[in-house]
C-alpha cells in the first residue's frame, strides 16, 4: 500500500498544480512524497515540521531581502547565522526534518532572489499553499490507501544520522555548515540561475551529515537523476504532438512515477534512487516544458550534467572539510 500511497501523492500534487496552474509545480508534488516516504501512518509531527520549517524560512529570507540585500556584508553575516541555526536544528532527531527544509528552501530563495527578474512574493506564497496542501494530499492518501491492520506499524525516522557524543554534533553542524556556505557563496558570485537542481543536489548529498553517508548518497544521487532524466524525455517523444493535451501528460507522469513510488516504498538505496528519479523527472516537466512551445531536452541533458558536476564538487568539498574538522574538533 505504500507504493500506492507514494504514486497518488505524487500524481495528485501535480494535478492540482495544473488546475491551479503553480508557478512551481514540482513541490505540489515531491513534498508529499518526501513525508509518505518516511511513515506507514498518518503523523502530524512531521508535516508540521515541514510546514513550519517552509514557513519560518520564507520569512527570514523575505526580510533578508527586504533589508539586507544592498549591503552584501551583513547578508552575508545574516545568511551565516541563519544557516547555523538550520544545520543546528539537523544534528537532532525531533529537529531534523525542519532544519533540512529551512536549509534547502532557504539556499534555494537566497540563490534566486539575486537576480531581478525573480519575484519573491511569486515564490514565497506558491510554496506556502504547496506547503499548506500536504495536508490534504496526505490525509487522502493514507485514508485512499491504509496500511493492513495485521502489519506492524513502522515509526516515522525524521533523521538521517543520530549523534551520540557532543564532538560528533560539533563535526555535523561544522560541515553542514561549511558546505552551506560555500554553496551560497558560490551562487551569488555565478550565473547560475537556472542550476536549482544542483544547488538542490548539495544539500540532499549533505543529508548524512557524515563523510561516509554523504559518499553512498552522491552515487545514488547521480544514478536516480539519470534514471529520472531518461524517463522525462521518454514522455516528450511518446506524447510528441499531444504534448498539449493535459491528461495524456498527467497519464505519462502518473506511469512513470508509478515505476518510481515502488523503488521508494523498497526502502533503503533504492528509496533514494527512487526519489532522485522522481524528481528528476517532475522537475523539468513542470518548469522548461511548455507543449507546443518549448520542450525540455536540453533542460533535462543540462540537469543532468549540473547535478553531476555539482554532486562531485559536493564529495570533494565534503572529504576535505571532513579531513579539517577531524584534525581540528578533536575529541
Amino acid at each position: 500500500m505504500k507504493t500506492m500511497r507514494l504514486w497518488f501523492a505524487c500524481v495528485f500534487g501535480l494535478a492540482l498544480s495544473m488546475v491551479f496552474g503553480w508557478s512551481y509545480g514540482f513541490f505540489a508534488a515531491l513534498l508529499p512524497v518526501f513525508i509518505i516516504a518516511r511513515t506507514d501512518d498518518w503523523h502530524c509531527s512531521l508535516i508540521n515540521q515541514m510546514v513550519f520549517g517552509i514557513i519560518l524560512v520564507t520569512l527570514e529570507v523575505n526580510f533578508i531581502s527586504g533589508f539586507l540585500q544592498a549591503y552584501p556584508w551583513l547578508m552575508t553575516v545574516a545568511v551565516a547565522i541563519l544557516f547555523l541555526s538550520k544545520c543546528i536544528a539537523m544534528t537532532k532527531p525531533s529537529s531534523y526534518l525542519f532544519g533540512f527544509t529551512g536549509l534547502l528552501v532557504g539556499s534555494i530563495a537566497l540563490n534566486f532572489i539575486s537576480y531581478p527578474s525573480f519575484d519573491i512574493e511569486d515564490f514565497t506564497v506558491t510554496l506556502w499553499v504547496s506547503a499548506f496542501a500536504i495536508y490534504p494530499i496526505c490525509a487522502l492518501a493514507y485514508f485512499l490507501f491504509p496500511e493492513p491492520v495485521n502489519l506492524k506499524v513502522v515509526k516515522p525516522h525524521a533523521a538521517a544520522a543520530v549523534p551520540h557524543d557532543h564532538i560528533g554534533v560539533l563535526r555535523q553542524a561544522a560541515m553542514g555548515w561549511t558546505i552551506a556556505m560555500l554553496a551560497f557563496l558560490i551562487f551569488q558570485f555565478a550565473d547560475l540561475s537556472d542550476s536549482i537542481s544542483a544547488q538542490a543536489s548539495i544539500f540532499i548529498v549533505l543529508t548524512p551529515m557524515t563523510f561516509l553517508g554523504s559518499m553512498a548518497v552522491a552515487k545514488i544521487r547521480i544514478s536516480g537523476t539519470l534514471l529520472g532524466c531518461v524517463a522525462g524525455m521518454a514522455i516528450q517523444l511518446a506524447l510528441s504532438s499531444w504534448a498539449n493535451n493535459g491528461l495524456l501528460f498527467l497519464m505519462a507522469f502518473a506511469i512513470a512515477a508509478g515505476f518510481f513510488a515502488w523503488l521508494i516504498a523498497m526502502g533503503g538505496v533504492k528509496s533514494g534512487l527512487g526519489f532522485s528519479a522522481l524528481s528528476a523527472l517532475a522537475v523539468p516537466l513542470t518548469t522548461a516544458f511548455q507543449p507546443g512551445q518549448q520542450d525540455a531536452f536540453f533542460s533535462i541533458v543540462y540537469r543532468f550534467s549540473s547535478i553531476t558536476f555539482a554532486v562531485i564538487l559536493t564529495s570533494l568539498a565534503i572529504w576535505l572539510t571532513h579531513c579539517v574538522l577531524v584534525r581540528v574538533i578533536k575529541a
